[in-house]
């Protein structure tokens, strides 16, 4: 960048330019060495000197003077223009000293035009960087970050929409060379007529009576941004704005519905009623009267607000909180039979599911991790707290199960049917949770059910460090991370939304942005 000049500075500058000029005009013709006597200049010995010359030279004629006094002239003439080089030199240079550090009152900053653009500001205000707010957490190992621009976000929404789901293979960037041109012509022509006759490749596996979608939003509705600037609304405006986009396919039309993990199965009928035309006030009253948490309620009003403007059902899909009471107390085994088959409609899965490794990793690194002792008496007897622990397990799985069942139960008899559900974060990290059970379940309402991994997608909204049980700033993708559970390594969740730009210390092994 060039120094910055002080503006007191200029006018001895101009000055001393003017000076110099006058010196060489001076010195340019034998015949007028003595104007430079007539003439200020900064270097008292050169006046001395040239005086002296015009004496000795006013008693002879320039015709007649020496061949030796010309030689003194060109000498003079050399050293004067040394010397009014010297001299801007060095007032260009103590300027500059002096301005090393100009004040905002007398300093005059020249930028530099070749400077690159990332070390140039708006008028010395810093600008921070544009960050996305969508992210895919890609299935590599381990898990990396791909951020998708503003731009991308509704067409990916689109695509939940129509029930395509998320692949759960690592993201593969497609070039663009002539290799993969060729791939492209060839094959794809090929997979567009398969499409077109519905034979094999053809996304017709995506449709149809035996395909369900289903999509998983993790809230915490705590309003805790973990953005850079906090923005309006929280974790249910943000829900609402992406199921507007989910919801704006015209498949979605009479067959999607809202599942609401904080809502026991008992308050269904308050949700239909309010869904067609009943009162708001009425239904957040039952609901209270019910034993729900009226904060919690009031977190979710955006989201059944939505629901009943677009003439969506709402599904109650948690467990009775007296259910869950007995359960919290003595184990599954004391809860009633028939209000166990009512929300654990496949038992043999359902008991086969805790012997998966896969499972028991999830149990370990995610599930048991809420665990807290309902005493200090109780953390401080081991085999207290080991029981209590053991009961903590069964709840929780009961829940999940519960909500899975209801979740199924819902969409099995409807083709192409959505399932968009609203839970807290620890119930649907690591998908091992609500949404790790959907495609078993499914299963085993319908044989032939075409439900898979990829018909589940699970969105965090605006998650930060310790909901990912991350013990540091950043947020952590996956579990499995030794050499003995690699075969099992389960990322955190499909995508990752915020409201706003989240911090850059939090995103972890980023990729290049799409």
């Amino acid at each position: 960048m060039l120094p910055s000049v002080s503006l007191s500075s200029i006018p001895s500058l101009l000055l001393l330019l003017a000076s110099c000029h006058q010196s060489v005009e001076a010195f340019s013709a034998s015949s007028n060495r003595c104007q430079l006597v007539r003439r200020p200049i900064c270097n008292s010995a050169l006046l001395a000197q040239v005086a002296q010359d015009g004496i000795n030279s006013s008693d002879k004629d320039d015709n007649t003077r020496p061949i030796e006094n010309n030689s003194k002239s060109q000498i003079n003439r050399r050293e004067a223009l040394r010397s009014a080089l010297t001299g801007a030199a060095l007032v260009t240079s103590s300027s500059t000293l002096i301005t090393s550090q100009p004040s905002a009152a007398n300093a005059l900053s020249l930028p530099n035009p070749f400077s690159p653009a990332y070390t140039q500001s708006d008028g010395g205000r810093y600008i921070p960087a544009k960050r996305c707010t969508a992210y895919l957490v890609d299935s590599t190992i381990p898990p990396s970050l791909i951020p998708y621009r503003a731009s991308r976000e509704a067409a990916i929404l689109k695509n939940l929409g129509m029930g395509f789901g998320t692949s759960k293979a690592p993201f593969i960037e497609d070039d663009i060379t002539l290799n993969n041109m060729m791939n492209k012509a060839v094959f794809g022509s090929i997979n567009a007529v398969n499409n077109a006759v519905g034979g094999e490749g053809a996304e017709l596996a995506r449709r149809g009576g035996n395909y369900q979608s289903f999509v998983f939003f993790g809230a915490n509705f705590d309003d805790t941004f973990t953005a850079a600037t906090a923005g309006e609304g929280g974790d249910a405006q943000l829900a609402v704005g992406l199921m507007e986009d989910i919801c704006k396919p015209k498949e979605r039309v009479g067959n999607t519905a809202i599942g609401l993990a904080f809502c026991p199965q008992g308050c269904q009928d308050l949700l239909d009623q309010y869904v067609n035309g009943g009162s708001e006030s009425e239904m957040l009253d039952g609901l209270k009267g019910k034993g729900v948490d009226e904060q919690l309620t009031i977190a979710h009003l955006p989201i059944m607000r939505f629901a009943r403007k677009k003439q969506y059902p709402m599904l109650a899909l948690a467990p009775e909180a007296q259910d869950l009471d007995t359960v919290r107390k003595g184990g599954l085994q004391t809860l009633d039979p028939e209000r166990r088959e009512t929300y654990v409609a496949d038992a043999q899965g359902f008991i086969a599911l805790t012997q998966d490794p896969k499972f028991k990793l999830y149990t370990e690194k995610s599930l048991f991790k809420d665990f807290v002792p309902s005493s200090a008496a109780v953390a401080n007897n081991e085999a207290a707290a080991k029981a209590e622990q053991g009961n903590y397990f069964a709840e929780k799985i009961l829940v999940h199960e519960a909500c899975a069942t209801c979740i199924n139960k819902w969409a099995a008899s409807r083709p192409n049917a959505l399932v968009i559900t609203i839970a807290p974060i620890s119930d649907v990290r690591f998908l091992g949770g609500i949404n790790g059970r959907v495609p078993r379940i499914s299963k085993f309402f319908n044989k032939d059910s075409l439900v898979d991994d990829e018909a589940v997608t699970t969105i965090l909204l605006n998650p930060n460090a310790k909901e990912t049980l991350s013990e540091s700033k950043w947020l952590r993708l996956e579990i499995g991370t030794s050499p003995d559970n690699w075969a099992y390594q389960t990322k955190v969740a499909d995508y990752l939304w915020f409201s706003s730009m989240p911090k850059v210390n939090m995103l972890p092994r980023m990729m290049n942005e799409q």
